[in-house]
């Protein structure tokens, strides 16, 4: 296939200018629909641009439009991060949600009939759950 080192270096930098042009596109078309002031007409004409005259067309949307590029990501990024902030906050808020003194004085008063605490036991998580400190039971 190759009778020379010559071809193979020349068909290794050809595979290489294939894999950045296509990787080239990728960033395009990603840029293009994360893009919100162009339309649906807008997005399809230039589709069918970079697909119609590949090389050109991304000279042109480079010229055109990549100016922006950099802002529309860091944009994207920013509310993909507040997006998970918020989901983290909700998750982490069901699990460590602070019950009210009722819920803590019924799961005591649970344990307490159950035999799990004793009597002075129940009385400290009464008095932890209305705020005061506990007296002890004699």
């Amino acid at each position: 296939m190759f009778n020379d080192n010559g071809s193979f270096l020349l068909a290794l930098f050809e595979f290489f200018i294939f894999c950045a042009w296509f990787m080239c596109l990728f960033w395009l078309f990603g840029d293009l629909f994360r893009s919100k002031d162009i339309g649906g007409f807008g997005k399809t004409m230039w589709v069918l641009f970079l697909i119609i005259l590949p090389l050109v067309g991304m000279l042109v949307y480079l010229i055109a439009r990549g100016s922006g590029m950099q802002e529309r990501a860091i944009a994207q990024a920013a509310d993909m991060q507040e997006r998970q902030e918020a989901y983290i906050r909700t998750v982490a808020g069901k699990s460590e949600a602070k019950r009210t003194p009722t819920e803590e004085i019924a799961s005591a008063k649970s344990l307490l009939d159950s035999g799990t605490i004793s009597q002075a036991d129940f009385e400290r998580l009464k008095a932890d759950a209305l705020g005061r400190t506990a007296t002890p039971v004699a």
